[in-house]
Order: structure tokens, then C-alpha cells, then sequence
């Protein structure tokens, strides 16, 4: 399905982690789509140590399993999105587009889902260095710059978004930063 995108180019396929892994040290891609359950390594794991050595490969995961120990395990892992196989094809695209930008990519009914799962006021679940980075994109830094100024991975700076963005309810930067600021939880950076 992807080859029909006109500007995407599929460079592999692996059928299990160990082969992902393979495959991503060769093949050195932008975007990695990834399945969790695969013989041998699964998903997850394949997806931590390709982000770990890799931190230039975006991960994202397409799969059928959308349980919340499923998809917290991704993101934290190093995934810079969680989607499910029956994503249609131009969502696909558009979020192959966005985490080879780097922005995260969560399905809505993920996104929905893990904020439904919130029991305390949001100010209190954001940790401090969740916090911490929000500002720094409220200040107009990019993941990179967030990484050098907290010394910090730029993987690690996703991590905080992504787990800032399910806690907010959100699905990208802009809102994250306008519904932080919204909830008294950032100053108005101006």
C-alpha cells in the first residue's frame, strides 16, 4: 500500500525484531513502521534498541493491539507514535509524513483512550521535566535544541512529549503548549 504513496519509498521489510533490527543498521531509514508481536524480539524491544543506536529513525507503530501496557511500552521504548492496522491509507501517509519530522503520532482512539485513563488533576501528573520541556517548546525549541539545553537525548525529549501529550489529551506541540497554558501548568512564555 505504501509504494502507491508518490513520496514514499519502502526500503525493507523485516518479519521479526532481530531482522528490523538488521534491516534499520543497513538500511539507515527515515521512518520505521513497527509491529509489536513478531517472532523472536518483539516490537517493543526492537524498537528500544533501534532508538537507542539510532536516534535519527523515527519508530512508529502500526498494530492491532491497543492495550494501555501495550502502548505505554511502545512510548516509552522510544516510539514516536502508536497507530492501528485499520488506519486509513492517507492517515498513514500524513503520519509517516509527521514522524519523519519528528512530531508524535497517536490515533485518536489512543489518544482518547490514554487520557481517559487519567485519575488526578493534570497539573499533578505532569512530572517536572515534562514540564520542564513543555516550556522549552512554549519558548519555540525545537526537539534538538530541547535536547542540547536539558542535555538529553533527542529521543528522550519525545518520550516526555509524547507521555505530556497523552496526559494533556492532546495530539501535537501547539496544543500541548496551549492546553498546559490554558491549566495555569506553564506561564505565558512572552
Amino acid at each position: 500500500m505504501l509504494d502507491l504513496a508518490e513520496d514514499l519509498h519502502v526500503v525493507g521489510e523485516a518479519a521479526s525484531g532481530d531482522e528490523a533490527w538488521t534491516l534499520t543498521a543497513t538500511l539507515q531509514p527515515d521512518v520505521v513502521l513497527m509491529d509489536l508481536r513478531m517472532p523472536g524480539v518483539d516490537g517493543t524491544e526492537a524498537t528500544a534498541r533501534i532508538t537507542a543506536r539510532f536516534p535519527g529513525v523515527r519508530v512508529l507503530v502500526l498494530t492491532t493491539y491497543d492495550t494501555d501496557e501495550d502502548i505505554l511500552r511502545a512510548i516509552e521504548a522510544g516510539a514516536v507514535g502508536y497507530l492501528l492496522k485499520d488506519t486509513p491509507l492517507a492517515q498513514l501517509v500524513d503520519a509517516i509524513h509527521a514522524a519523519s519530522r519528528g512530531e508524535s503520532v497517536l490515533a485518536p482512539p489512543i489518544a482518547a483512550r490514554l487520557a481517559g485513563r487519567r485519575a488526578a488533576p493534570i497539573a499533578e501528573q505532569l512530572t517536572p521535566r515534562e514540564a520542564e520541556v513543555l516550556g522549552l517548546v512554549a519558548h519555540g525549541l525545537s526537539n534538538p535544541e530541547i535536547g542540547r539545553a536539558l542535555f538529553i537525548s533527542e529521543a528522550t525529549v519525545k518520550t516526555h512529549l509524547v507521555r505530556a501529550f497523552v496526559k494533556l489529551g492532546v495530539n501535537d506541540r501547539t496544543a500541548a503548549v496551549t492546553a498546559a497554558l490554558s491549566r495555569g501548568i506553564l506561564r505565558s512564555p512572552l
